[in-house]
């Protein structure tokens, strides 16, 4: 059974502490010190021994709490009573915090989230006028603040570093602005950027963010196909890119995958005038760098000719910020919209409780900005805070595993957020890594992108915050803009593995399959009633799509595709996907684009895709493959097809294992019936079921015989 099926159909009753709670390196054979179990205790003082069981509560020391801005159950308890019985209120009471050109007029927010009733729609703050950019940056200078480091950079050499304080951040952020404008970019054009994890790409959603522009982050390391894909959908001014990236000692050559992707956009008519470059010495001289005249401009050339004063386009709450593509079931992927006024707000607020951030600490969140966490909480929620931001881009086990706290020690960071799958990667080599470096200045830790699961959850505060530090474990997704369920360090006892209760004005409610609401202790689909500051607006040009993949499911809510589960104490723990969407290191591969890789292959007749439990990347992807008649299985042919999902999808999307089959397991109407794929991919045999309804049931027993070829 899979983690999203164990949500839907375990017993209310049953116990969380049961084995299938137990995520992905439960399953290890052995486990590093510092992650396996402890002297049962009923509860436990941050700076003591931690328990072993889920049911554990860990509560945060006194002294902590003491300074906390949330430090007991009784005070987030009253702050989140207002925040969903007086939204208005108490987010205009927020939002006052920020600058406002214009102040929103009638009303705070206006929401429709029943599809029954129309058109779904959300609008928060609309017909104010303000920017973000404004707010992260400018803001900070005009306070005094100027001096304070924004960044400080660390690249993939150790030793290759740099900072940038507010004012500088302002000057080049405006450099930038004016260029973009020079080049013909207004407000509400869209500017794709397909850069590392430079300070340039920071300033460059900035700089697109204070003329009005709509950015488009999309990871580096896409393949040209999907890099085009995105610039097809929507139609960039300008690409910004640079020549290569160097990651541990791999070179990556990302100019010519973006000159890929524009011979393809060409093709489908969008052409786009304008990639500017820049030139990253560190990993490639432009001598080097393949070029097109008249298309491609170095950034070195032109955007430091360019005034450091530009004035700000003040935009409407409600016009669109940016653009990020997630993967989708259907295998095209999704462009989910954001809004400005209220992404600001809400990005602002939750990385201010989530981290119990104060203005000494030094945050460091190791996500790349390709990704929705990198823009939340890399570029805005810690800017628009004036706090102080590492940006790191490299590897993280490069030169050694050691780097990640070779990092903390370097510049002091007291908030270091990452994902379980780099946990989990690190727990894998050993403590010796960690303990050899002081880590003396963490005081919140915390995880993103996938629930983390009790033993990774015990090795990183055991081990790396050395039993003192808090961890923030995140619920949240691309569409919500920001946390949804999270811990708030001090305010209350930490299960490891449940990332605990609800954040300020997000009402979540566990479903069953018929829709109806779950109370206390149970388990099903989650799912959000009300609107929220931070929510996503739309699909870029697909309503249609929108209210179809999360609101039709479950009328009268916003339907997240994960399973949850509420234990008697009223923590919530997550289970996972229960759609068809792999969460693969944190990052959300559809299956369907990967099958459709998969066919593209000349050899390849029919595939179908399924995710595992990965003991280190959360899920794997599971590749169930049908060849062309009279084509023998060979390891050659296999490389290639895993090769063909690299080159289309990206290196992240790759199988990690390839099933050959002779067919798959239909229904007599053609549908593929997944369930008994995910049992054969995990060696469940003796629940596969009955399969008397499948068109032809003797597949199932060839598919088991073949497992281990």
């Amino acid at each position: 059974m899979t983690t999203g099926e164990a949500a839907v159909e375990a017993s209310p009753q049953r116990s969380l502490a049961s084995s299938d709670r137990l995520r992905h390196v439960e399953s290890m054979t052995q486990l590093p010190s510092g992650a396996g179990q402890i002297s049962h205790l009923n509860a436990v003082i941050l700076g003591e021994p931690l328990a072993s069981e889920e049911n554990d509560l860990v509560f945060p020391s006194h002294d902590f709490s003491h300074q906390a801005l949330v430090s007991s159950p009784e005070q987030y308890w009253k702050m989140y009573k207002r925040s969903v019985e007086d939204p208005a209120g108490f987010w205009s009471e927020i939002a006052s915090q920020y600058y406002w050109r214009e102040k929103w007029y009638p009303e705070v927010y206006s929401e429709n989230i029943d599809v029954s009733k129309g058109t779904v729609k959300f609008e928060w703050f609309k017909g104010a006028r303000t920017n973000i950019c404004y707010n992260a940056v400018d803001q900070n200078v005009e306070a005094g603040n100027g001096g304070k480091v924004a960044i400080y950079w660390e690249g993939n050499e150790p030793g290759d570093d740099g900072q940038l304080t507010y004012a500088e951040l302002l000057e080049k952020v405006c450099q930038l602005a004016n260029c973009l404008k020079h080049v013909g970019v207004q407000k509400g054009d869209a500017v794709v950027i397909y850069l590392p994890m430079l300070m340039e790409l920071p300033i460059t959603m900035l700089a697109c963010a204070r003329i009005g522009a709509v950015h488009s982050v999309v990871f580096a390391g896409f393949s040209a196909e999907s890099l085009a894909q995105r610039i097809i959908d929507c139609k960039p001014k300008v690409v910004i890119t640079c020549n290569a990236v160097k990651r541990g000692s791999k070179a990556i050559h990302l100019k010519e995958i973006v000159d890929s992707a524009l011979v393809e956009s060409v093709k489908s008519g969008v052409p786009v005038g304008l990639c500017l470059t820049f030139e990253n010495q560190s990993a490639m001289k432009r001598e080097d760098t393949k070029w097109t005249e008249g298309r491609d401009v170095w950034w070195q050339d032109v955007v430091p000719q360019f005034p450091t004063k530009c004035a700000v386009e003040w935009v409407d709450a409600e016009d669109p910020l940016f653009l990020l593509y997630t993967s989708g079931s259907t295998g095209k992927p999704k462009g989910v919209l954001h809004t400005t006024g209220g992404y600001m707000v809400y990005t602002a607020t939750t990385f201010k409780y989530a981290f119990d951030y104060k203005p000494s600490d030094i945050y460091w969140c190791t996500a790349d900005c390709g990704w929705i966490t990198g823009h939340s909480y890399v570029t805005y929620g810690p800017l628009l805070n004036g706090a102080t931001v590492v940006v790191f881009e490299g590897a993280p086990n490069y030169p050694d595993s050691g780097r990640c706290w070779d990092i903390v020690d370097k510049y002091k960071v007291t908030i270091f957020y990452t994902a379980p799958t780099l946990v989990r990667s690190l727990m894998r080599e050993g403590n010796e890594y960690v303990t050899r470096y002081s880590r003396k200045s963490l005081r919140v830790l915390g995880s993103v992108g996938e629930p983390i699961n009790p033993s990774a959850w015990r090795w990183f505060y055991n081990v790396v915050g050395d039993s003192r530090c808090p961890i923030s474990d995140t619920w949240w997704q691309t569409e919500t803009g920001g946390f949804m369920i999270t811990p708030l360090p001090g305010a209350w006892p930490q299960k490891p593995g449940s990332a605990t209760f609800p954040f300020f004005g997000v009402q979540p409610v566990i479903v069953d399959e018929k829709g109806n609401e779950i109370e206390g202790e149970c388990s099903g689909y989650l799912c959000i009633k009300r609107s929220w500051p931070g929510a996503f607006r739309t699909l870029y040009g697909d309503h249609e799509r929108y209210e179809t993949t999360y609101f039709k499911p479950f009328a009268g809510y916003y339907f997240t595709g994960d399973g949850c589960s509420r234990d008697k104490d009223g923590y919530y723990w997550l289970t996972g996907r229960v759609d068809d969407v792999i969460n693969v290191s944190g990052h959300r591969i559809g299956t369907a684009e990967v099958e459709s890789a998969l066919v593209s292959h000349p050899q390849c007749a029919e595939a179908a895709v399924v995710g595992v439990e990965h003991e280190i990347k959360g899920q794997g992807i599971y590749a169930f493959v049908t060849l062309v008649e009279g084509v023998p299985y060979s390891e050659e042919l296999l490389k290639s097809l895993i090769l063909v999902v690299r080159n289309q999808i990206g290196a992240f999307a790759a199988p990690d294992k390839i099933h050959w089959a002779p067919g798959l397991p239909k229904t007599r109407s053609g549908k593929i019936m997944r369930r008994i794929l995910r049992k054969i991919a995990s060696r469940q045999l003796d629940e596969l079921g009955d399969t008397s309804t499948l068109a032809d049931p003797s597949v199932v027993d060839q598919l088991i015989a073949l497992h281990d070829c």
